[in-house]
């Protein structure tokens, strides 16, 4: 498969072999990635997902909207967030922009799903966190928990899909 149509300038010019020889010589072939490639691919997901995220509580808080509709802003927000640093740097570095869009899908859907979940899900079975405002210490509690536990979950997740040249891994042949 010829990626080349895909770039523009020298400097993005890769060749089919040169792609996927990145996945296999350089740590993220079948002998796995490393953890601290899982960690900064998720740690860069969570980013995405944290300021979309709290964007849409804060949104959905003002407008005294409901938990649901305010939490279902906030994940959507939070993939839109996640999918625009991923697009936004494969834009960069010269792919057009339905290739870039291909590119983020494939690089963050699972990282952001599986973040989103159990982020959300802590967010929710934790006592009072739903009906906590902004203002309370539980919210902010239960939220940066949620995403701490998000990330110890989503890493491994991540790193198992870069070894297998899969998520971010599809990212890292554009930088």
């Amino acid at each position: 498969m010829d990626h080349t149509a895909h770039h523009t300038g020298p400097r993005h010019d890769h060749t089919a072999h040169e792609l996927h020889g990145w996945h296999e010589h350089g740590g993220h072939g079948r002998g796995g990635a490393s953890w601290s490639t899982a960690a900064k691919a998720t740690l860069h997901c969570l980013t995405g997902c944290a300021i979309g995220e709290i964007l849409g509580m804060v949104i959905g808080t003002a407008l005294l909207w409901g938990n649901v509709p305010t939490m279902a802003l906030a994940i959507a927000l939070a993939f839109v967030f996640g999918y625009s640093f991923t697009l936004f740097a494969v834009r960069r570095a010269g792919l057009d922009f339905k290739s870039a869009v291909k590119v983020a899908l494939a690089a963050d859907t699972v990282s952001i799903a599986v973040m989103e979940f159990v982020d959300n899900a802590i967010i929710a079975l934790t006592p009072g966190a739903m009906d906590a405002h902004l203002s309370d210490a539980l919210f902010w509690t239960a939220l940066l928990g949620g995403f701490a536990v998000a990330f110890l979950i989503t890493t491994p997740v991540n790193k198992w899909m870069i070894g297998r040249g899969r998520g971010h891994a599809v990212v890292h042949a554009y930088h």
